[in-house]
């Protein structure tokens, strides 16, 4: 049995128009002798009126700081809709389908709301409708857990949802099926000349996926990963094959042709961000870099960019956190100063490890736009340079332009 999962995201799946496309890619890839799992997100994106975040925004209406388990009810709402509607659309175009909730998908989980990890599938209910030639429609982002309640996967979980499932079904590919072409060099709404990437290695996208890209969530790539179930990024909405996500694929006769690392693969962002700067000659008490970092732990702020230096601690943390971030120290006595409206912006190359002069291009990129580093730091594949937030698209522009990522 050849097993391909698709899924398909709010976007793919937000008209009778939209969903027509969705219907036509299913019947071609049960045309080449596939049997396809299909995954759906919920329809469309905030203010539309069953997407998550407007799920969200009507149940705070009501109580600002709703139960964990009452939210993950409601959110479940949004699949349910566009997994029955694509469903009966499908069978209405003499293709026989099913919707299953997570949990009559098999999907159990850990059981933490709001942001569950999957822990097995049991596949059995998928296997029967596949061998009754039905087309299984699956909600993502949704399972159980082992007590019997319903639980959500957290931002991006329909794209786990469908690794997942291609794992346990070992499925030839998963199809991530979104609004864009596939995975490009750096975000074409910024830089013209951005190309897109015929194949790239779990390690990368993984990188640029945690970095900013948003094109797959990394999660559903480390699933994908440890089984070596190839990945494709496409769009619902053009012909092309996308972005095949693997180590390696089929050449010509039985070779197997090795997909390398990219020395750069591309340039992501992440653009709402707030740098806190903290001097540690003020409080003068042991234990300042512990109680800053409690402090942030305890509530709940994630930190990100951290350089801790023998004068001075500087971390950056979501611009919507920094007013936040800056009271919980004060109360401890603490007084950070907090540069908002900066940016994060990273170059991604899994292959850049031991490589002289990478981050003398970036600088010299930069410098010679008269680019301002507020702060950097690097990895094995990664290098970072925070900005101010209106030079973030001449530093894209700029750093995909020195290391070529245009050109094929």
């Amino acid at each position: 049995m050849k097993v391909v999962v698709q899924k398909f995201g709010g976007t793919s799946l937000a008209s009778p128009e939209a969903r027509s496309r969705v219907c036509s890619i299913i019947a071609e890839a049960r045309k080449q002798g596939f049997k396809p799992v299909v995954v759906v997100s919920a329809i469309g994106r905030e203010n539309d009126p069953y997407a998550t975040d407007t799920l969200i925004n009507l149940l705070k209406q009501v109580n600002p700081c709703p139960s964990p388990r009452e939210l993950d009810l409601l959110l479940s709402c949004g699949e349910l809709i566009s997994g029955v509607l694509l469903s009966s659309q499908l069978a209405a175009g003499d293709i026989p389908a099913c919707y299953l909730s997570g949990e009559r998908a098999g999907i159990v989980t850990d059981g933490n709301y709001s942001n569950a990890h999957i822990l097995y599938i049991r596949p059995g209910r998928l296997l029967d409708l596949l061998a009754q030639d039905c087309v299984p429609v699956v909600a993502g982002f949704q399972g159980v857990s082992e007590e019997g309640e319903l639980t959500t996967l957290g931002r991006g979980g329909s794209d786990t949802t469908a690794a997942a499932l291609g794992v346990a079904l070992r499925a030839e590919v998963v199809d991530i099926f979104t609004d864009v072409e596939g995975v490009m060099t750096a975000d074409p709404r910024i830089v013209e000349n951005a190309r897109l990437l015929d194949a790239i290695t779990y390690n990368e996208i993984c990188q640029l996926a945690r970095e900013g890209a948003k094109v797959i969530h990394p999660r559903a790539v480390e699933i994908a990963m440890q089984a070596g179930i190839p990945l494709r990024v496409r769009s619902t909405f053009a012909d092309s094959e996308g972005t095949l996500v693997a180590n390696q694929l089929r050449g010509g006769g039985d070779n197997i042709q090795i997909i390398r690392d990219n020395l750069i693969t591309g340039i992501t962002y992440t653009s709402t961000l707030a740098q806190l700067k903290i001097s540690k000659d003020a409080p003068g008490y042991n234990g300042f870099d512990l109680a800053v970092f409690q402090a942030m732990a305890r509530a709940d702020i994630s930190v990100d960019f951290i350089n801790v230096q023998p004068d001075r601690i500087t971390f950056t943390v979501l611009a919507e956190a920094g007013d936040q971030a800056v009271k919980i120290l004060n109360d401890i006595d603490i007084f950070p100063a907090l540069e908002f409206n900066c940016a994060k912006v990273a170059v991604v190359g899994a292959a850049m490890t031991g490589i002289p002069g990478v981050m003398a291009r970036v600088v010299e990129a930069l410098s010679e736009k008269h680019i301002p580093i507020l702060q950097s730091g690097d990895s094995y594949t990664n290098i970072w340079c925070l900005v101010k937030r209106e030079h973030m698209e001449r530093a894209v522009k700029a750093l995909h332009d020195k290391f070529e990522l245009g050109k094929k």
